[in-house]
This record gives structure tokens, C-alpha cells and sequence, in this order.
């Protein structure tokens, strides 16, 4: 009788543990049910149906880097960092497992169509106005999805 009362009371207490989920400052947690998003916890303690309810993705929104290297042809390869965040974690969740491959892609689309890019030495104004208009196209595609590059720089030749 005492193992079966202990036992129980031990699955209690496992089932209370899995159904509080601590967000640390800085972060939310995108919550699924029936592989829906339910809901974005916020940072703090939340209580949520364990077996029924999962976290499919700890959005840090402090920031984010991506270094890419953008190889273009008849010419040299552009290497640089992108620093983003995210801004609407419901809706940068739908995206945020693809969010690098948007990037690289996003950079490569943008390298290609400049023609600065062509010739071999880019001066540090050339590269700023480079930067400038290759953080405007990715904020483009990235604003509406929730995110937001703050940053682009690019490494020198």
C-alpha cells in the first residue's frame, strides 16, 4: 500500500514538474498543440497541459548573428555578418527554423543584382553603401515574416 501511495504521489509530483515552464528575460517560448501554435509565452513562470501542450521554439530576442560568404561569378567573393532579432515572435515563429536559409538567400538575391560587386576593390564608403541597401533588401523580405536586420556589415577584400 505504501509503494503504490508513494509511486502516485511521485507521478504527481513529475506531472506538476512538466507543467511549469520557466522563460528566462530575454527569451519566449512559442507553445504548440496539436502542432498549432497555441500561444507565445512571455518571460516568467507559466503553467501549460503537459502531453498536450510542447515548446517548439525558445525565441532569443536579444539578437542574432548569421556570417555568410556570398561567392558571385567573374568576380571575388563577398564575405560579411548579419546581425538581426526578432520583433513579433508570433509571427517570426511560422519562419524561425528556415530564418538563415532567408538570409543567405535574400544576400545572395541582392549581391547578385549589384554591379559594385563586380569589381574587385570595394572602398570602406563603397562597402557601407553596399551594406546599407543589402539591409534594406533583407528588411524587406524579413518585416513582414517579424524580424528585422539591425545590421549588415561586410568584411573587407
Amino acid at each position: 500500500m505504501i509503494t503504490i501511495l508513494t509511486s502516485l504521489l511521485v507521478l504527481l509530483a513529475l506531472l506538476i514538474a512538466s507543467a511549469v515552464k520557466h522563460v528566462p528575460a530575454g527569451q519566449v517560448y512559442s507553445l504548440y498543440r496539436r502542432g498549432k501554435l497555441a500561444r507565445v509565452l512571455q518571460p516568467g513562470v507559466h503553467m501549460v497541459l503537459p502531453w498536450l501542450e510542447r515548446v517548439a521554439h525558445k525565441i532569443n530576442l536579444a539578437g542574432q548573428t548569421l556570417r555568410f560568404e556570398e561567392p558571385l561569378p567573374d568576380a571575388h567573393d563577398v564575405r560579411g555578418t548579419v546581425y538581426w532579432q526578432v520583433l513579433e515572435p508570433e509571427r517570426a515563429d511560422a519562419v524561425f527554423e528556415q530564418v538563415d536559409q532567408l538570409i543567405r538567400r535574400g544576400a545572395h538575391d541582392a549581391l547578385h543584382g549589384e554591379q559594385e560587386v563586380m569589381h574587385a576593390d570595394l572602398d570602406q564608403a563603397d562597402r557601407r553603401d553596399l551594406s546599407a541597401r543589402l539591409k534594406q533588401t533583407l528588411n524587406n523580405a524579413l518585416r513582414e515574416r517579424g524580424m528585422m536586420v539591425t545590421r549588415v556589415e561586410l568584411d573587407a577584400a
